[in-house]
């Protein structure tokens, strides 16, 4: 009976010191790891982080290609790694873990930085592009003059992919400025943010009240005016009404008081539009000189590509249109628009230009002639340009 005492008590001790043994070496364990910071906890985090790693990399491969140590950028804990995790469950795209990193307060490498984030795909794109879209009052408006190359130079600016243009002339700050500028806003095209809004009313030039006008809507609206000898305007204009109402008044008649070449009738028309430095002079009684733009209307004919170099510079665009973009349509001696890759307008004006002028006696050319001198000579020292009209 004793000694069996014995051996239950000795199996007590042994169990008891086995326990001692345990424990002691789980407080050895534990105190080396926060103590020492052993590789232990370090791997295994390692290996979380590798996981996490592949996962993104299965998801999206363009991380891997833009950043090659994802080491450096992912979070190394579990809340972070079932965030990606969701990612991949729910389909999300590499923009929204592209966000989710920006969360995190995570430093991407400076390759992935600076590498724009791949876009989710074109039609997001496009969406996108066109939310951005809206109508906006023009920066950029062609003032006149009729029968000057108007038509042409706006024709010539569709070409470049950052100008949009109003199609039928608005006629807003002379006809219908009472509408307000909602309604002319609604007018214009629908542009993104880089791109400029520009129309034309050649009628603006010659009406009084429209400079104050514009200025009101902007008084940094950029002005363009092409003009053209006014007495080829003169003719051109006269052979457009011919054009329109058939028979007429002779231009002699209309050009002269009682037919007089002495007596210029300036109160018609198509002779007041030639007083360029009259209504010129209106227009700089609100905007500066360097605000307006002027174009040679006989070399936009000639030379297409020199002219529209100085339109693009002065609108603050790159130099798109060059010469390369005109061919000369031969018959009619107007240059029509190449289509080439990079732009999809190719054609030619319409028949109305370039069409043939009335002949008119050497009598009364000559007579206008002396008639516009003086003004024409006044308009070049008001533009600092010397136009070479006889």
């Amino acid at each position: 009976m004793r000694g069996l005492t014995l051996n239950r008590t000795a199996r007590i001790c042994r169990k008891k010191a086995w326990s001692h043994v345990l424990c002691a070496g789980v407080l050895i364990f534990t105190l080396s790891v926060f103590t020492f910071n052993t590789p232990f906890l370090s791997q295994a985090g390692k290996t979380a982080s590798k996981y996490s790693e592949e996962l993104l990399y299965s998801k999206f491969p363009d991380f891997r290609h833009h950043n090659r140590n994802l080491r450096n950028i992912l979070p190394n804990d579990n809340a972070q790694f079932h965030r990606l995790k969701h990612i991949q469950r729910t389909g999300k795209s590499l923009n929204k873990a592209h966000r989710l990193a920006a969360n995190w307060n995570i430093t991407l490498t400076s390759e992935l930085s600076q590498a724009e984030v791949p876009k989710e795909s074109e039609e997001e794109s496009s969406v996108e592009g066109e939310s951005l879209k809206k109508r906006r009052l023009p920066q950029a408006i062609i003032i006149g003059v009729k029968k000057g190359g108007t038509r042409a130079l706006l024709e010539f600016l569709r070409v470049h992919p950052d100008v949009k243009a109003t199609g039928p002339e608005p006629h807003f700050f002379d006809k219908h400025y009472q509408k307000g500028l909602d309604w002319y806003r609604n007018l214009m095209p629908e542009t993104l943010p880089h791109q400029l809004t520009i129309e034309k009313t050649p009628s603006y030039f010659i009406t009084k009240e429209v400079p104050a006008r514009i200025c009101r809507m902007s008084n940094s609206t950029k002005l363009v005016l092409v003009v053209r000898d006014p007495v080829t305007r003169a003719i051109s204009d006269y052979t457009q009404i011919l054009s329109k109402h058939g028979k007429s008044k002779s231009f002699q008649s209309s050009a002269f008081i009682r037919n007089d070449t002495t007596k210029i009738n300036t109160s018609w028309i198509v002779i007041r539009i030639g007083l360029y430095v009259k209504h010129l002079e209106n227009w700089l009684s609100v905007f500066p000189l360097k605000q307006i733009h002027f174009v040679h209307g006989e070399n936009l004919v000639t030379n297409p590509g020199e002219e529209m170099r100085k339109v693009q510079t002065f609108l603050g665009l790159r130099t798109f249109i060059t010469e390369d973009n005109f061919i000369l349509n031969k018959t009619r001696g107007f240059p029509c628009i190449k289509k080439t890759m990079s732009s999809k307008r190719g054609h030619c004006l319409d028949e109305s230009k370039g069409r043939k002028h009335p002949i008119l006696p050497e009598s009364v050319i000559a007579a206008l002639r002396r008639f516009y001198r003086p003004f024409n000579a006044k308009f070049y020292r008001l533009t600092n340009i010397n136009f070479h009209w006889t």
